[in-house]
């Protein structure tokens, strides 16, 4: 009588790297939404400010610059698509904040695949009525509003 012995690794690494293949979709797909920080913080005033450029929504962007935001020199409407900001560090003040974010801007074209370039800079923050307001953002998220100079 022959018995035929059939070869179960196969099937066994195909069934392996099934489940290895679910727990990282499964990972990817529960990381979910960012946690945003505390709007009265000036950690969350970045981060809802840095949202609402990302969007273009230069309005919601405007309601978290002080009066005297700093002056822009000609009109500059950030692309955000291709853009990732990070806090680093905030140092926070009785009445002035400056909070330090990373900025990665990256580019999925080009001869060798995406690139990525990051910088740090910081937005500059002054208390206003209990609350806090953009007075200095870096050049990559600042919202200027077309012949106005200012803001």
């Amino acid at each position: 009588m022959n018995s035929v012995r059939r070869d179960r690794t196969l099937p066994i690494l195909l069934a392996v790297l099934g489940l290895l293949v679910v727990v990282a979709l499964a990972v990817v797909f529960s990381r979910g939404d960012v946690k945003l920080l505390d709007a009265s913080t000036p950690g969350g005033v970045v981060q809802r400010y840095s949202a609402a450029v990302i969007e273009g929504d230069e309005e919601a962007a405007a309601a978290y610059l002080a009066e005297q935001s700093e002056p822009c020199d000609e009109f500059h409407t950030p692309t955000g698509d291709n853009l990732r900001i990070s806090l680093v560090a905030t140092r926070e003040r009785e009445n002035t904040a400056d909070v330090e974010v990373s900025i990665v801007t990256f580019d999925a074209g080009g001869p060798f695949g995406s690139s990525e370039y990051e910088s740090r800079d910081e937005f500059g923050l002054v208390r206003v009525n209990g609350g806090w307001l953009i007075e200095r953002a870096p050049w990559q998220l600042r919202v200027c509003e077309a012949g106005s100079g200012v803001r």
